[in-house]
């Protein structure tokens, strides 16, 4: 769940849930609220801030290890990047890389930094990377329901 403000399109608040352990719709009330609340990089969403903000929701396909990771195997706006070694994770969601203007390689290590993790971590014994796609439900920039899709 990706809150931003519409005006100006900063963020304002991202938490995901990565495990298929629970239905959607319950997933997406808990994130909702957690974005709101729970992100440690912003003070809580007030009440008088809820009518200027945009939800993005991405749902995300099964993710895919990469035996041997290479950056030839990530496609940067189709998919999505989860760097993990020991009890360090990070994720970011497909879109990133394009909003950024990220290629394969510096997408890896920006996963690898938002992980705690030097930024060429993804080379190193231990570390493992996974793919996945997502589906992206958001309001249009004009306050309408729109979809599209990463």
């Amino acid at each position: 769940m990706t809150l931003t403000e519409a005006g100006s399109g900063e963020l304002r608040g991202c938490i995901g849930h990565i495990a298929a352990d629970l239905p959607l719709g319950e997933v997406v009330g808990r994130m909702a609220v957690a974005a709101g609340l729970d992100d440690p990089r912003f003070p809580p969403v007030t009440p008088e801030e809820l009518a200027g903000l945009r939800i993005e929701i991405s749902v995300l396909t099964e993710p895919v290890r990469l035996l041997r990771p290479d950056p030839a195997a990530v496609v940067p706006g189709r998919d999505g990047l989860i760097v993990k070694a020991g009890s360090r994770q990070g994720l970011l969601l497909p879109q990133v890389a394009l909003e950024y203007g990220w290629d394969a390689e510096s997408f890896l290590a920006a996963t690898c930094r938002k992980a705690g993790l030097p930024a060429d971590a993804w080379r190193a014994p231990g570390v493992v990377v996974f793919t996945f796609q997502a589906e992206i439900f958001a309001e249009a920039s004009d306050g309408r329901e729109g979809e599209s899709a990463a």
